[in-house]
């Protein structure tokens, strides 16, 4: 069956989480937050990659503002603002393609050919994330999953306890959404984990694939609905 966009989503989120944290010395670049525990843990022990961990979370900030002013235009322009944001995604994880195949791997976490590298995933996954929130809110994040396991969990466990017939359909329904978020994310963390081992910094070729599959699967969406 086909997956849908927010899957394909999810597939990339955990891909480049996991491939940027293996190639750049535990940088989280989609999951920022994380970087304060690895940031705590380089400065504790003296590895490197601290510069990056810092910078991670303004990065982020101000992608995410920056995406949000430019999809408001391009929304009073009436253009195709989500595939527009989508294709800027895809141009950047591009470009940290050609980056990690140039510069890596990376032996040192605080050179500037790793931050830069680090600095254009996360803006990447920053333009994801406030995609997502912004055109597809309805569906589980992409990017983070403690939340989605939670309700998950919750879920599970009001079945458990026999809940009303009304409210077990939207219960199953949304497990279903939510199972494919975090299974999505999961695959696409164990594919990474998987290819940065066999082929190491060439890893970072299929996350424009992706984006490039989610481009398309949006187009022909839209192409689809009706006039």
């Amino acid at each position: 069956m086909k997956p849908s966009l927010p899957t394909l989503l999810s597939i990339n989120g955990g891909y480049v989480d996991t491939a940027g944290f293996l190639a750049l010395h535990g940088l989280f670049t989609a999951h920022v937050t994380g970087n304060f525990v690895t940031l705590g843990a380089a400065l504790a022990l003296g590895a490197s990659g601290a510069v990056a961990k810092l910078l991670a979370l303004p990065v982020f900030c101000v992608v995410v503002i920056l995406a949000r002013l430019v999809g408001g235009d391009l929304s009073r322009r009436n253009l195709p603002t989500l595939q527009i944001v989508l294709s800027l995604k895809f141009l950047l994880l591009v470009l940290a393609a050609i980056l990690a195949m140039r510069f890596g791997p990376f032996g040192d976490g605080d050179g500037w050919q790793a931050i830069l590298t680090g600095m254009t995933l996360v803006a990447a996954m920053a333009i994801q994330t406030t995609a997502h929130r912004i055109h597809l809110g309805s569906t589980p994040p992409t990017t983070m999953m403690t939340g989605t396991t939670t309700q998950i969990m919750i879920d599970i466990a009001d079945l458990l306890r026999g809940a009303k017939p009304e409210e077990k359909a939207a219960m199953k329904a949304r497990l279903a959404r939510m199972g494919a978020a975090v299974g999505g994310f999961a695959l696409g963390c164990a594919v990474a984990a998987g290819l940065f081992l066999l082929v190491g910094m060439a890893c970072f070729l299929v996350p424009p694939v992706l984006a490039l599959a989610g481009i398309l699967m949006h187009a022909g969406k839209m192409e689809a609905k009706p006039a």
